[in-house]
Formats: C-alpha cells, structure tokens, sequence
C-alpha cells in the first residue's frame, strides 16, 4: 500500500455495543486483502479502518461488516461533503431501497446511506441539495429537510436515539404478541384445552420469532455465521428458532409445545437489547451533556451592526456580543466589558469567574451578568468543548490491559456454548436415566423442574436453557461501561483521561512528581513582605519603590506595583528612570533619588545596609526575592516578593500523604526557593536546580527506586519530556500544549486536588472492571452447568442472561456516586 491509496473510513455499527462483538468485527474487517488496521470504539459504536484505496472502498468495507452480521448505519470515508436528507415516509427497508436508487442517479453523487430508523439518507459527493432534494420528490417522497453532514459526535447521538427508538418499537412488535400467548397458555394448560391454540399461538408467535421482532436476530446471526464469526446473536437464534420449529411438529404428531418458550426467548432478548441501550445512554450521559452544551447561533457585528448567525459560519477574529445570561458561542479574548463567567461545564467548580478584557473564554460556558465583546480565537473542531468531546470519546472506547482476559474469552465463548448445548442435548438422549435423578433432587426445591418430563423433551430444554443462558455480554461490557461512566465523570469535574491503560496504572502510583512554578504556586511573583528601617514607615517605603518599579517590565517589579495599589497607595510619577543591568533599578520620586536593588548594587553607591542585613538574610532563607530600598543615599527598608502558593497545594499534598504517596518536587529554581516552598506544603523530597533534561533522568532515577508506578505532574513546555516519561503524566490544563498533548491525564483548571481526584477516580474504575468481569465470568461459570444439568428452564435462563448484563451496566453507573474533592 502507497502513501497516495492510504485511506481511512469509519463506520458506525449501532449494534456493536460490546468487546465481544467489536472482536468479530475487527476480525473480519482484518482478514479482507488491503486492510492495513482496524479500531473499534464500543462506547461510539464506531470502527475506524485504514486500508488501500487501490484494492477496497468504504462500500466493500460495509458488506464485510454486514456478513459478520453487523447492520452499518453510517459511513464516512472523509472524501465529498455530505448532505443530510430527512425524509419521513422512508419508513421500511424497501423505501430506503427506492431513495438510495433514485440518489445514486443524481450527477456527483459517491455515496448515499440511509437511515430507516431515524428517516434519514445521507449523500456524499458534489450534487447539490436542491438537486438530491428533487431526485428523491420525483421517487415519490416529500423532504421534510436538507442539511449539511452534521459533526460525528452528533451524529453518534443522533445514531444512538434512533437505535433506541428502532429497539423500542421491536419490543412492542414482540411484546404484545408474547403477552397474548402466556394469557391463553395459563388456562390452556390448567383449566381447560382451548380449540385450536396450537394454530394460534403459531400465528401470534410468526411475527415475534420470524418476521418483524426476530428477523434482524437471525440475520445477524446468519451473516455471523457465514462469515466464521459468532456474535451473541446466534444464540439467541439457535435458541429460539428450533423450538418454534419443534413446536410445529404438533400439527402431525401429538408432542409439547415449545412455541411459547422460543416467543419468550425472543422477547426477553429484544427486551434486554432495549434496556441495555436505554441503560449503556444514562452511562455515556456525559459525553451526551457535553454535546448539548454548546450554542446554535451567535451574535457577531458585521457591518457596523450585530446579526445573528449559525454556529457553524463563525470564523477566527469575529467579533461576538454576548449578553447576560447567554452562552458564549466559541472561545474567544474578552476585547470590551465586564462580567462573572460560569465555566462549571469546564472545570467542575460552580463559583463564577470574573472577566475583562484580555481574558480568555470558553465557548459553551455561560455569562453570569454582563455586556462582553468578544473576539473568537478557536471555532469549530479546535474549541476547548471539541477538544474535551475528543478526549473523552477516545478513552471511553479505549482499552484496559486486563480487558485482554475478556477478549480472550469471549472470542471462543460461542463456539464453546454450542459445543455444550449439543453435548448437553446428545447426553440427555443417551444418558436420560443416569441424568433423571438430577431432576428429582432440583424438583424438591425449584418449581419449574419436572423430574417426570419425556426423555426428548429434557434434552431439547437442557440444550436450549445452554444457548440462551451463556451470554458473553456481560463479560463484553464489564470494561467498556466502567470506563464510559469514569471518563465521563472526569469530563464532568474537570479531569481528563486519554486512555482506560492510564486508567489502569494510575491505581498503583507510589510517588507523585510535581514542577514547582505553575504547578504547587502560581507561576506569579507577589508582593509578600515590606519591611521598613528604623524611623520609615512601611507605606512609604513600598510607595517610593512602587513609583520606580512602575517604570519597569519585569515580573517583580510588577508585583510590587500590584501590592501597592492592594493597599490602595497613590503611585507617583518617576523621573530619570534607570536600569541597573542584573542589579536593579533608579529614579527620581518627589524629588528624591531612589535606587532598589541588591546589596552589591547600594554598597557601589556607597550606601551602608548593615541595618537591614538580619532582615534581608530571613527573608532569603525564606525563598523570597528580597531587593533593598534607598532615599538620597540612605537605606530605608526591604521589599520582598515569592511566587505565591495556589490556595488548595498544601491540601491536596496532605490528602495525597492520606493515600499513601511519597510526593518529590523536582524544579529547575534555586534550592533555597524549593525548600522553602516544600517547607510550607509539606513536600518529602527535593530535588533542586534540575534542568529539563534533567527531570528525565529524575523521573527514570524514581521510577528504579519505587517500581515503575511514578505520577508526574507538570504545565511547561519544558516538562513534556518528563510527562512522556513518567508512568503517568499529569498536565495542567493551563499549561503549554506540548505539555497535554505529552500526559496521559489532562487537569481542565490548575488544581492539584484534582490530582488527586484523577487517581481516586481511576481506583474507584479499575475496581468497578474487576466487580464486572467477576461477576460477568462466575454468572456464566456456575449457570451453564446447572443449565446443561436440566435444571435451568429456558424462559427463567434467558431473564437471567437479560438480568447479567443489565446488572454489569448498573453496577457501573454506581460509580456516580464517588464523591467529588
């Protein structure tokens, strides 16, 4: 395969909802000649493939997934735009047929899809909408409306209501058909025979089995089978066709029905697909609140006057006017106004922010009060929402090493079922005698067993409750559900993890790393100390040496200025204003000359600091930047400036100690900084003076001495290296991009709590995965032998089967209520 015919597709499979039949899926995709990879995404229902362009197309790509037995409701190969058509009377297969045909005719159309379920077709290529619009009118079908292909995570929502829906509506169809037969079966079978029910139930078991309710069962199952795969579909088959066939025997020779329970089976399955798909939607409700977040229009000035536009024709630069209680439409910089942000939808915290110009904001976060002007920097796929909606669709269809056990397993499960229930059935034929006691002991205390049953009968009910009661489901959602509800929740609150591996490791961290600057503080030098000579006020000398500095671009001089107006002191105007290179400053202040700086710099001036030496010394041994004040040749005091701490540090060290970990700052500042900073949050280790390259070697140093399970946490340019490294990287999301694109954890807002949220929320997950695949492997370990045993009826085994899966799910919905930090 060239560079040129490289292509990527991807396809959404509404019905692969689990690792199991993801795993038939790539399997089949993997064997077609021209296929260079395949990743599946069960939480998206989505496969990417890349293959050869000069050997397959996106067409050949979907009949091999449809002969594994998977319906593909949508295909996008990334060529020609799309156009979405809705069109309401497509209400059956055969319709989609005669749209589809009536499309393909259209000049520069490549593709079209059709949607019965959600009444849509959408058409790739270079025909116009008003062109496919008349092609399907001429075919007999009104358009209720065109659109532009949307984005894929709408339409994975769109997907996932309309699979929902199409389940919805095969329940009803089998439901109610069921529900006639088990009200006729009880008197039929306790009061008095009913004259012909054999006939009726046959009927009103036709569309539940065969037609409208089972069809898509069985040709899952066919198409399964064919292509030497087996998905959970073929059981279900096998267990509801035959005895509904067996059952007809009784029109010609006098033998129990089985009818009912091959219409039962069929329901309680079309009954479990429902509620696992309604149930699997709570658990992504993250990533679906997210989708709804953001605005549909926006209001940008054009012209000299402000229009309303759709959210999709924003450009970078436009000027937006966002009122109170609006929605910022993409994110942006604040060029005019004032207002409180609510940026919870971001961040978890539900405190507004205050904004004004040359902040920035996030679209889809909401306007508390105020009239803002905002110019939009980042639109469509490059917004923080898309980048969020990314991330967590990535990890949510993302897999954890001990998922490997799961596929493992379920790849040869169905096989090994069928093998069972074909052994259970020849068993019970030869062995019926040997067997029967069984039945005897399990009558004493299940309801449903009859020890007195005909030897033919047993077999057919052993080998049936074998097939319907052995799902691999369970075991298929045991990790993709838990990593679903976990990274949504970490969406939720801020916390974004790429991957269910980083999930996995993250458990067994013993040692978190962290940067200082940026990280433990601010990353911003404050005014922290003024302390004045014998005979000076405070005041004045932070006045005096706020006027110079005022004068001056560097970091510390602004945060004098800064702490000078905190206490509302009046800066003056300098004159003569002068850089001592390295040194520090002068100027002249009402009419005195003032020169800040360190000491070497006064004693050139001939100034004596003896006075403020004591002081200056504790105030350096603190970690501060500490510079001296003089007024005409005298020396009148000190004032001293350190990055100050974020507000939460010094708790979230202490909780991470809570958690048994050994926390280490690595920092490229001076040792005397760093302890003094480590001092006052109560840091175990340091390791000062460490340059970038540096930190690699650190990192590699620890990760030697505590096993391979070291956490780092950084939010510069200069860490990416340190965060690759690491067995986890935790990047501030304030920080460079280098830095998040380098982590495996992304923190939305510059907290360490969330650090340590991050590593309770991956324990609370891998915990749920390993509840799930316990429960999910011991169900089908001890149901299958008392199954295979005849002491399983099939109806009860296949509510069960429903029950294991629908429970896996719930208990993964459990973890919502992990408390936040």
């Amino acid at each position: 395969m060239t560079a040129d015919s490289q292509q990527t597709a991807t396809l959404t499979v509404p019905g692969m909802g689990s690792d199991h039949c993801a795993g038939i899926v790539r399997s089949a995709l993997e064997r077609a000649t021209g296929v260079a990879s395949v990743q599946t995404n069960t939480a998206a229902h989505r496969v990417e493939v890349r293959y050869d362009g000069a050997q397959l197309d996106a067409g050949k790509l979907r009949g091999i997934v449809e002969g594994a037995g998977y319906d593909v409701a949508a295909v996008d190969d990334g060529g020609d735009a799309a156009v979405k058509l809705v069109v309401p009377g497509m209400g059956s297969d055969h319709c989609a047929g005669i749209v589809a045909t009536a499309l393909r005719r259209v000049d520069g159309v490549t593709a079209v899809d059709t949607n019965v379920a959600s009444h849509t077709a959408t058409v790739k290529g270079r025909a116009s909408a008003e062109a496919l619009r008349s092609a399907v009118e001429a075919a007999g079908y009104d358009v209720a409306e065109t659109r532009q292909g949307e984005g894929r995570e709408d339409a994975r929502a769109e997907i996932e209501e309309a699979y929902l829906a199409q389940a919805k509506k095969r329940l009803w169809i089998a439901g109610v058909p069921t529900a006639l037969i088990m009200s006729l079966m009880m008197p039929h079978m306790f009061w008095a025979p009913i004259p012909g029910y054999l006939a009726i139930v046959a009927l009103l078991a036709l569309p539940v089995v065969f037609l409208f309710g089972g069809w898509a069962t069985h040709r899952s199952a066919f198409r399964s089978m064919a292509s030497g795969g087996f998905n959970m579909d073929v059981l279900i088959s096998l267990g509801s066709l035959p005895p509904y066939l067996i059952g007809l025997v009784g029109f010609v020779y006098p033998m129990t029905s089985f009818i009912e329970m091959a219409s039962t089976i069929m329901t309680f399955h079309l009954l479990g697909r429902y509620l696992e798909a309604r149930v699997k939607g709570n658990a992504s409700q993250a990533i679906k609140r997210l989708l709804t977040l953001g605005a549909k229009t926006a209001r940008v000035e054009r012209d000299g006057a402000e229009v309303e536009v759709p959210i999709n024709e924003l450009a970078v630069g436009d000027v937006m006017v966002i009122r109170p209680g609006e929605k910022i439409p993409t994110d942006g910089e604040v060029i005019d106004g004032g207002s409180h942000v609510d940026e919870s939808i971001a961040t978890g915290e539900s405190v507004p922010v205050e904004k004004g110009p040359g902040d920035e904001v996030l679209g889809a976060t909401v306007n508390s009060e105020g009239r803002l002007r905002v110019r939009a920097t980042r639109v469509g796929a490059d917004t923080f929402l898309s980048q969020i909606i990314r991330l967590v669709d990535e990890a949510q269809g993302s897999k954890v090493p001990i998922q490997e056990f799961a596929d493992r397993v379920t790849a040869r499960f169905v096989p090994i079922v069928i093998a069972i229930a074909a052994a259970s059935f020849l068993l019970w034929l030869l062995f019926a005698d040997n067997l029967r006691p069984v039945l005897e002991w399990g009558a004493t205390f299940l309801p449903w067993v009859d020890p007195g049953v005909a030897t033919p009968v047993a077999a057919i009910l052993a080998a049936v409750a074998v097939l319907v009661i052995a799902c691999p489901c369970a075991l298929g959602l045991a990790t993709p559900t838990a990593l679903m509800v976990g990274s949504g929740m970490g969406a939720e609150r801020g916390v974004l993890i790429r991957s269910g591996e980083a999930i996995q490791t993250m458990k067994d961290i013993a040692v978190v790393v962290l940067d200082k600057t940026g990280t433990i503080t601010r990353g911003q030098p404050v005014l922290t100390d003024v302390v004045a000579a014998e005979g000076f006020e405070e005041n004045e000398v932070l006045r005096l040496a706020a006027a110079v500095e005022n004068a001056s671009e560097h970091p510390l001089a602004r945060a004098v200025v800064d702490g000078a107006r905190g206490r509302d002191l009046e800066i003056a105007e300098v004159g003569d204003f002068a850089s001592v290179t390295a040194r520090g400053v002068r100027g002249r202040v009402d009419n005195r000359d003032i020169l800040i700086g360190n000491a070497r710099l006064l004693g050139e001036s001939g100034i004596d600091t003896g006075a403020l030496e004591s002081e200056l010394k504790r105030l350096e041994e603190a970690g501060r930047t500490a510079v001296l004040v003089a007024a005409d040749g005298k020396a009148i005091g000190i004032v001293a400036c350190a990055d100050s701490l974020k507000p939460d540090s010094a708790d979230a060290i202490k909780a991470m100690h809570a958690m048994g970990l050994r926390v280490v700052m690595i920092t490229g500042d001076n040792e005397r900084a760093a302890k003094a900073v480590a001092a006052e949050v109560g840091i175990d280790e340091v390791q000062a003076g460490v340059l970038p390259e540096g930190k690699v070697a650190a990192i590699r140093a620890l990760q030697e001495r505590f096993g391979q399970r070291v956490a780092m946490v950084g939010d510069g340019i200069n860490d990416a290296p340190a965060l690759k490294q690491a067995n986890i990287g935790i990047a501030i999301g304030a920080g460079a991009d280098v830095a998040i694109e380098a982590a495996d954890v992304t923190l939305v807002r510059g907290e360490l709590g969330k650090v340590v949220e991050a590593i309770k929320l991956s324990r609370a997950t891998f915990d749920k995965i390993v509840q799930n695949l316990w429960w999910a492997s011991g169900y089908n370990l001890a149901a299958i032998p008392i199954a295979a045993l005849g002491l399983l009826h099939p109806m009860i085994g296949v509510v069960a089967m429903t029950a294991s899966s629908l429970s896996v799910i719930g208990n993964s919905i459990r973890l919502r209520r992990l408390p936040a930090e």
